[in-house]
């Protein structure tokens, strides 16, 4: 199992591809089939603190100069099932976000102009030899985009308040098939219902990279650090994907009120955790 760490870093959400074993080409599937048996991974606080002490050098460095080794593990019915980190590969797709995110003042503070070029050179050079290369992981901060509920069902939710040096923990996982099966099924329902907009957008991009894995994969929805900026009732309470797949089955049978009051307890929930980010 993951080692546990007392020092928590907030504030991002994941959502993950678990690929079986035999996803691999060797001689990667024999690397990871050894990195299993290993008993001490590390967790996901750790995967994510080491990225950040990547910024703390003057000048930072906003990609890993060599892609990571390390991925997360789980095991399900017999099946041995990994989720590589692709550090260096998601360093790269997040350095591309980034001027939509921060103001460009605080954007040349925290990564030079200078040095996000370089960056980008590299990634265009490395991009010419990996074609297909795609991260299994995908990165949300201070939220949970409302088309990654779309792939979850409330009753795969898993909630532990966490005691002692244990953190809080809310996660969904489900099997591939399903979760393609539930996108498929959502896009029907909202084109049929309201034609465009950004959950259909959003749900199309991730129907599309959830093609590129294996169909015995697993997904998983995990609220990461975001349990650390909501008190305990709030996670208890917190049933979003049923909100979310409850919205979709009222598109699908024409009740706009119902689908309208679901999308009303979706807004006013997540309005609250923004407002603490700008609190903060």
């Amino acid at each position: 199992m993951p080692k546990v760490s007392s020092v928590i870093v907030p504030y991002a959400t994941y959502l993950r591809v678990y690929e079986p074993l035999a996803a691999f080409p060797e001689p990667e599937r024999g690397h990871w089939a050894r990195y299993a048996r290993r008993p001490d991974r590390p967790s996901y606080q750790d995967e994510l603190r080491r990225s950040l002490a990547d910024l703390l050098p003057t000048p930072p460095i906003p990609v890993p100069v060599h892609e990571s080794s390390d991925a997360f593990v789980v095991e399900v019915d017999g099946v041995v099932c990994v989720c590589p980190w692709r550090t260096r590969l998601r360093g790269w797709l997040a350095l591309q976000e980034l001027p939509e995110e921060l103001p460009k003042p605080v954007l040349e503070a925290v990564l030079p102009a200078v040095v996000r070029r370089q960056a980008t050179q590299d990634y265009e050079r490395w991009l010419t030899r990996n074609p297909d290369a795609r991260p299994w992981i995908r990165t949300s901060t201070w939220q949970v985009p409302l088309h990654w509920f779309v792939l979850v069902s409330d009753e795969e939710r898993r909630f532990d308040k966490g005691s002692g040096e244990i953190p809080p923990m809310l996660r969904y996982r489900t099997p591939m098939v399903q979760a393609r099966r539930r996108v498929a099924r959502a896009l029907r329902a909202l084109k049929d219902g309201i034609d465009e907009g950004p959950l259909i957008d959003g749900l199309v991009d991730v129907g599309r990279w959830l093609e590129e894995f294996h169909p015995r994969s697993l997904v998983e929805l995990d609220y990461g650090g975001l349990v650390h900026t909501l008190p305990a009732g709030e996670l208890e309470d917190d049933h979003s994907a049923a909100d979310v797949a409850e919205g979709i089955e009222a598109l699908r049978l024409g009740d706009g009120p119902a689908a309208g009051a679901a999308y009303a307890r979706l807004v006013e929930r997540w309005r609250s955790v923004r407002d603490r980010r700008s609190a903060n």
